[in-house]
């Protein structure tokens, strides 16, 4: 009976043990999180706003201006979009890789707790 009760008792304290790594390992990742993304920083809506200017004055200086300037607009305007869709496709491949990494660690996780739950059931 003494047995079985410290048993439990050393179960529980792994568990705390777990529970406390858990938790240290939840923080880190919300950390990076918040590195990578999560609310946009100054700096991307200057870079969006700065697009999204450069992109207005253009048009808008192609719609006005001589048959020279005009052209020299809507290529300047077909530009800073092809730049801003680049830079979307490698900020969506950080994001992705991002997300490879927390399935990999999460497969990890499982796989180590399925190698403790067959350790215990042996013990059974």
């Amino acid at each position: 009976m003494e047995n079985k009760h410290e048993n439990y008792e050393n179960e529980i304290s792994d568990l705390k043990i777990e529970l406390e790594h858990f938790e240290q390992e939840k923080e880190r990742v919300r950390a990076i999180v918040g590195k990578i993304g999560g609310v946009p920083k100054f700096r991307t809506k200057f870079v969006n706003f700065l697009f999204i200017a450069v992109i207005i004055v253009a048009g808008v200086i192609s719609i006005f201006s001589g048959e020279k300037l005009r052209l020299l607009m809507i290529e300047l305007t077909t530009v800073m979009l092809s730049v801003k869709i680049i830079y979307m496709i490698h900020y969506q491949m950080r994001v992705n890789h991002f997300k490879f990494w927390i399935l990999s660690a999460i497969e990890w996780r499982i796989n180590e707790m399925m190698v403790r739950i067959k350790k215990i059931e042996k013990q059974s």
